[in-house]
């Protein structure tokens, strides 16, 4: 179960609870977003990624962290979820924290290549490679943003990944997962996943997030148009005020 912050629990639209989606509808509802709804993808990372920003700092405000500096790691993935994190990494910068990228297989996407030289042009570091010993990595940042694989469900990106997720299973250090923790299925659940502390479901949580029991759950991303949300019964919480977030 999730702990809410400043005693704030959220409030949904109805009597029904919020509605955790498939893989299939997440695809469909984000196909809609783009062709009917005209959304960009560019569009749709950069919100994602700000109100994953936004979470971060809500629930690890720099003044809480264990260290001095404000270090975050940001690891990332080939897809989607990568330049997600790409865009969150850029906007914690702005936010007075320190991030750092590991970005070991880039995307050629021009997108993707775009969020990686904003990040480089806010002199955000890129490690060439993530050390091996977990502890230089407990000692040397204070969170991990596990923008890895999202809902990618392919075995092969798994495999790929699978020394970073071995990693994140064994640092002391708060690991915040943005969608869907690394190596959990998106329906599924965890199975020989990592553990995070956080979980920052993007517009809509998937099923697997059922089976998330860490201290804080997040939903970000208010842009979801009404119709859309009516379409699929989604019975999404009221976000307070005009933030762009809410906690689960």
């Amino acid at each position: 179960m999730s702990s809410s912050i400043h005693g704030v629990e959220p409030q949904t639209t109805g009597n029904e609870p919020v509605k955790f989606i498939s893989i299939e509808e997440a695809k469909e509802m984000e196909r809609e977003l783009q062709e009917e709804y005209r959304f960009g993808q560019q569009q749709l990372i950069e919100m994602a990624g700000y109100s994953c920003a936004m979470a971060i700092t809500t629930a690890y405000p720099r003044a809480s962290l264990h260290r001095k500096q404000p270090t975050i790691l940001v690891i990332c993935g080939q897809e989607q979820n990568g330049a997600v994190g790409l865009v969150c990494a850029r906007h914690l910068r702005t936010f007075g924290y320190e991030p750092t990228v590991y970005y070991p297989k880039r995307s050629c996407k021009s997108l993707f290549l775009d969020f990686t030289i904003q990040c480089e042009k806010l002199d955000i570091p890129f490690l060439s490679y993530l050390p091996n010993e977990v502890q230089l990595i407990n000692d040397a940042y204070n969170l991990i943003i596990d923008a890895v694989l999202g809902l990618s469900d392919e075995l092969g990106l798994k495999e790929l990944y699978c020394n970073i997720l071995s990693t994140m299973k064994h640092v002391k250090i708060p690991v915040i997962s943005i969608d869907v923790p690394s190596g959990w299925d998106a329906e599924k659940g965890k199975g020989d996943g990592i553990n995070p502390e956080a979980l920052i479901s993007l517009a809509v949580p998937k099923k697997c997030a059922t089976q998330f029991s860490g201290k804080y759950h997040f939903l970000a991303g208010r842009y979801l148009p009404y119709d859309l949300q009516k379409k699929y019964d989604l019975n999404l919480p009221d976000y307070p005020g005009t933030d762009c977030i809410v906690q689960l």
